[in-house]
């Protein structure tokens, strides 16, 4: 029988650990003090929001939330240095993640900013992007290793891809018929280690599968260690 995933009792009831998790984080840790960021935990997903002066303490809070038991993702919409960042949607439909997203579909919609099929490449110049979303995307292409360079072409050194996708044992991955490609954890890991990525984080809540992934360059060694705690 396909998984169901965990109930949404139970999701609820992790969030708020995780909640209580975060605020004890931001208090208590040394390498965490002053910084004016807001953490919320929605799905297991960590939805980080507020200020901070450099990208290495965006950097360490990142890691050390994704350290907590059952976080599946790290999601933020953090100002580095003032700077606010700058986040594609890409396939956002009628909803992005979040209103200030530039929002990027084959259609228009009220919430789409940029008309473009993403399957034939992105419209934003090199670096253009702090943050891109591929949210319930990669499963309606037959092929997305494309976008994945176009992904990275518009990521701006130290960017990164947030990535979801219907597990594959899921219902949910079968039931829709415009979709076309099973995801698995280990597809995220066969996506970093053939097309250079490195996974900041990847998961499964036995419904969706999550991934936050960097792109890195061709000398960039594949660390066992970190990936262990992610694929097998």
């Amino acid at each position: 029988m396909p998984s169901q995933g965990p109930s949404a009792a139970r999701l609820a009831l992790r969030d708020r650990f995780l909640d209580e998790a975060a605020r004890d984080l931001l208090k208590h840790d040394r390498r965490l003090a002053g910084l004016e960021v807001e953490v919320c935990f929605d799905g297991g997903v960590a939805h980080v929001r507020g200020d901070v002066a450099a990208e290495g303490e965006l950097e360490l809070l990142r890691a050390l939330l994704g350290r907590l038991d059952g976080v599946y993702a790290v999601w933020d919409w953090v100002r580095v240095g003032g700077r606010a960042p700058v986040v594609l949607d890409l396939g956002c439909g009628e909803v992005k993640q979040d209103p200030e997203h530039v929002g990027v579909d084959v259609r228009r919609t009220k919430a789409v900013d940029v008309v473009a099929d993403v399957s034939a490449g992105l419209p934003f110049r090199d670096g253009a992007a702090d943050r891109v979303f591929a949210v319930h995307v990669l499963e309606h292409l037959p092929d997305y290793l494309p976008l994945l360079a176009e992904i990275r072409r518009v990521l701006r050194p130290g960017g990164l891809l947030h990535v979801l996708a219907p597990w594959w044992r899921h219902v949910n991955a079968v039931a829709d018929p415009t979709h076309v490609r099973m995801i698995d954890v280990q597809t995220i890991k066969g996506i970093c280690r053939m097309c250079s990525w490195h996974p900041v984080h990847a998961g499964c809540d036995g419904a969706t599968v999550f991934a936050d992934l960097r792109p890195v360059g061709d000398g960039y060694e594949w660390d066992e260690v970190h990936a262990g705690r992610f694929f097998d």
